[in-house]
């Protein structure tokens, strides 16, 4: 049985990761991805909203579009099925929350005759419970291009849950290697290997974090990738027909699943909330001098913003990847797919194993 400090340390953990999520990241990344457009085409960018002058460099737009959207009429269509296009966007935002419950945003830390380890749920299948839920997605894409009865919609819905699943078959075999290399599925225990610099994902096998985050940004259906979306042939692809908070819900969800796609990536290829040559026991000894329970907290919020800081660093990569390509015909989206990336994935494991047999890649 659970006792009450273990149910208020996850609770704690919980509302953490959904105030970072749906409160901080979701709504400021929509005023990062205007602002940087803008400076990216010499422009101003959004900066009119604000409160007794105060525009606050734009960042109230955010608010302003929130209480907009909270107002706006409900619409369904007419012929539309009602019970499926009001599930769709719960189906599309529940799993990008949930893939997070497993990913450490902190190391272990101890105090007094308690271990708290930053992470709602340590699996030993982490690696697969993130694929297998974040998968769930694209059913929820789908349902609402289908019950929208709309020509549009159903394109946009079919063109996603085509790419969504194609992309992720590749996605899971680019990192076959990396699991292989730390000898894990658990997502903390290979945050746990990489407290070393130079056992980071990144270091060994950057050729699969460059195939994985292609396919990462695919799933995720934006630019170049963002052919179910497309405005300029599909209106607005799958959500065509949404309105106020369900319009919501699915921008809500793509905005974290570029969280996730980061937070991955830090994980696995960027050594977590590690910092390079400072391993967690190290950086514990430097705070000593306050007391035992002092350092574990000191090291603990240098741990999580040193995870929220790589998270922006990448959030930012593919916000400039989103601004600086053009969209990809679909016919080529699935070429890059099916005929490029995955059979480089399937070489990359080869390549590893090979490695690990010679010795020329060391087995952590």
């Amino acid at each position: 049985m659970i006792g009450v400090v273990d149910l208020i340390e996850v609770l704690v953990k919980i509302g953490f990761i959904v105030v970072l999520l749906v409160g901080v990241f979701a709504p400021v990344l929509t005023w990062v991805e205007r602002k940087q457009s803008a400076v990216m085409q010499d422009r101003i960018g959004a900066n009119r909203a604000d409160v007794f002058g105060f525009r606050i460099i734009g960042l109230l737009h955010a608010a302003a579009d929130a209480i907009k959207l909270i107002f706006k009429e409900d619409f369904i269509p007419r012929g539309a099925d009602r019970t499926l296009h009001t599930l769709a966007p719960i189906m599309a935002l529940i799993p990008a929350i949930l893939a997070f419950s497993v990913i450490p945003f902190g190391g272990t830390y101890t105090f007094g005759d308690r271990e708290v380890n930053l992470v709602i749920a340590n699996l030993d299948v982490g690696v697969l419970f993130v694929f297998a839920i974040t998968s769930l997605a694209t059913y929820g894409v789908f349902i609402a291009g289908w019950s929208s009865n709309n020509n549009w919609a159903l394109l946009g819905g079919l063109r996603a849950s085509a790419q969504m699943f194609s992309y992720e078959v590749t996605m899971g075999l680019t990192i076959i290697g990396l699991v292989m290399f730390y000898q894990s599925l658990s997502m903390v225990e290979i945050v746990a290997k990489q407290d070393i610099f130079w056992h980071w994902g990144i270091i060994w096998h950057w050729p699969a974090f460059i195939l994985f985050l292609a396919c990462a940004v695919a799933e995720n259906k934006r630019i170049p990738f963002d052919a179910p979306e497309a405005e300029s042939e599909l209106v607005a692809g799958y959500f065509t027909e949404y309105s106020g908070l369900k319009f919501v819900m699915f921008w809500t969800a793509e905005f974290i699943e570029i969280v996730t796609i980061s937070a991955l990536c830090v994980v696995l290829f960027f050594g977590g909330h590690h910092i390079p040559f400072i391993a967690d026991a190290k950086l514990i000894d430097c705070f000593s001098s306050l007391g035992a329970n002092i350092a574990n907290l000191v090291a603990m919020v240098i741990g999580v913003t040193v995870f929220v800081s790589k998270l922006a660093i990448i959030i930012f990569l593919q916000m400039t990847i989103r601004w600086t390509m053009p969209r990809f015909r679909y016919d080529q989206i699935m070429k890059l797919g099916w005929k490029m990336i995955l059979p480089l994935s399937l070489i990359w494991i080869f390549v590893v194993g090979l490695g690990m047999l010679t010795n020329l890649i060391p087995r952590i």
